[in-house]
């Protein structure tokens, strides 16, 4: 009965990531250059750039982590380049998570006299991610941090496998899991040592009875070795360019408020306004507020990321009735720390892969940030489990009244916050959050295959984010001809370069009479916004949301 059980969760989640995974929501940029460079790289052994066979993508200049690429690129090989393809690799991997949570749980609680429950445990756990608005929104889409995920849970069981029922091969294996993850993620650089630094720590004890020293010092060396190549790139633009973009140092709000405080004093250059406002004291305040802001029941229950593209419309990362699980799920895990129940070193643990799960989104200056943190909704599941677990079985005491309406209720009001969740997705998000991915894009590269022969060139806005590599996605221009004709611009702002053009596009921001003037023979293309109506417009394109993006100008 409980495989089957397990089955119909897997099979729950495996519709949630795959209905309609091709068309819905639209390829994003990232997404694109992920595809684009795996078909690239089956085209001419190099990417996008001309870079062979690379550990990070040069991309946009943000050095993307290549592991997923060279996932996706099996798929390109067997599907073609589409989004199929490029998405099909997370969604697996993403049924898979769920699939392998379920073994996490039961190996966390074996040995205690929970173990009895550790089963029933273990599937609300999976069942819980498997309809987890967090899990599914990066399940659904090329998002490396859903892939590093489901590693390090790979990671942890199998740390934990090889504790119960020592194997040295295990070992290794939990270990080249674990360092896969980093060549995945930018985060998980952060996140896997600090998850491996309380595995060793918390079960210390444990490991010291089965690793003797000679095997110790082997692993460590297979360790170091499986590191070299990204540590070398880390200390250059592969890491520095992340951090200068996105990292905490790269905020001025912080100096800002420095030199605002200290300009409170009358002695600006004191003891007291050097020792009181300097960068230590306030980047370490920023980084706790950021940190604490994960743990906001606005972030988690109720609105979500700040994000669009992270985020459903009225919808939390996780469900309001998880708030429910969570607190009654914490009390009881800390009311059984240390009794026969249950042991402390899994309630340790579940805590502090908690407490250490936006600790690299807590670096960033954008924070709560759903994506980086993404990595959390694994010890809450966990967490929610023991609290519904708890629940029912109060419900189940109070007699057989409790016991029909209460478990009931339970389950009437968990299917209505999925299906509102499912509703707001599928109806609302690319209505309320048009701009949330690159929708029209492909409609308008569609138009342009077929309409754009005559025209020996193309302007076209560049308003949305990355458009030429969305054009090189969908055209399937070829590799080796855009390696040689395209320029990579310098940094803007935020550390991102772009191509403004190849073959006859070119993608700039323009002021459409002077444009007008100036490109006799031409097609235009812009957003409602930048072609007034008094254009020669001869094509609108819109979204399958029913919204305007581009208009089409015959010039």
């Amino acid at each position: 009965m409980q495989k089957i059980i397990l089955f119909l969760i897997v099979g729950i989640a495996f519709i949630l990531r795959f209905y309609r995974l091709g068309d819905y929501p639209a390829l994003n940029a990232d997404e694109a250059a992920i595809g684009y460079n795996a078909y690239s790289l089956l085209q001419t052994g190099r990417d996008e750039h001309g870079n062979p066979w690379p550990i990070h993508f040069q991309s946009f200049n943000d050095y993307k982590p290549g592991l997923y690429v060279y996932l996706v690129l099996p798929f390109v090989k067997l599907l073609g380049l589409n989004e199929w393809a490029v998405r099909t690799p997370n969604a697996l991997l993403g049924v898979a998570t769920v699939y392998l949570l379920y073994f996490l749980v039961i190996q966390l609680l074996k040995n205690y006299s929970l173990s009895t429950k550790h089963n029933l445990l273990a599937t609300i756990a999976s069942f819980f991610l498997a309809i987890s608005p967090w899990h599914i929104h990066f399940s659904r889409g090329a998002w490396e941090v859903n892939t590093s995920t489901f590693l390090m849970v790979f990671g942890v069981y199998l740390f934990l496998v090889c504790l119960r029922s020592w194997n040295l091969l295990t070992f290794n294996l939990s270990l080249f899991t674990f360092i896969l993850s980093l060549y995945t993620y930018h985060s998980a650089r952060i996140l896997t040592p600090l998850l491996m630094l309380g595995l060793l720590v918390i079960y210390f004890k444990d490991l010291k009875n089965h690793l003797s020293f000679k095997n110790f010092v082997l692993c460590s060396l297979f360790f170091v070795l499986l590191l070299l190549p990204l540590a070398k790139e880390i200390g250059g633009p592969a890491g520095l360019s992340r951090a200068a973009g996105v990292g905490l140092f790269a905020d001025s709000g912080t100096l800002n408020r420095i030199n605002e405080q200290r300009g409170q004093h009358q002695d600006i250059a004191g003891f007291w306004p050097r020792l009181l406002h300097n960068k230590p004291v306030n980047y370490t305040l920023s980084f706790l507020d950021n940190w604490a802001s994960h743990f906001h029941g606005e972030f988690l229950f109720l609105s979500g990321d700040e994000i669009q593209r992270n985020k459903v419309p009225e919808t939390g990362q996780m469900y309001m009735l998880d708030f429910l699980w969570i607190v009654f799920g914490v009390w009881w895990l800390v009311k059984n720390w240390k009794s026969p129940v249950t042991s402390h070193k899994p309630v340790v643990f579940i805590f502090y892969w908690l407490a250490v799960a936006p600790v690299a989104a807590a670096l960033t200056f954008q924070s709560p940030h759903a994506l980086r943190a993404q990595n959390m909704i694994i010890p809450l599941v966990i967490i929610s489990a023991f609290g519904f677990w708890h629940i029912w079985n109060l419900l189940t005491s109070k007699g057989k009244y409790f016991l029909v309406i209460g478990h009931l209720s339970l389950v009437i009001f968990v299917m209505l916050q999925f299906i509102r969740y499912q509703r707001m997705y599928y109806f609302h998000m690319a209505k309320e959050y048009p701009f949330s991915s690159q929708y029209g894009v492909k409609e308008l590269v569609d138009y342009l295959s077929e309409n754009s022969r005559g025209s020996e060139k193309v302007i076209i806005t560049n308003a949305y984010d990355q458009p030429y590599i969305l054009f090189l996605f969908y055209l399937k221009y070829q590799p080796e001809l855009f390696q040689k004709e395209h320029v990579l611009t310098g940094r803007d702002q935020y550390g991102f370069s772009t191509v403004r053009n190849f073959g006859k596009f070119e993608f700039t921001s323009f002021d459409f009479d002077s444009t007008r003037d100036y490109n006799p023979g031409a097609l235009i293309v812009g957003t409602p916004k930048e072609i007034p109506d008094y254009g020669n417009i001869i094509k609108k394109i819109y979204g399958p949301n029913g919204y305007e993006y581009f208009r089409v100008v015959a010039n």
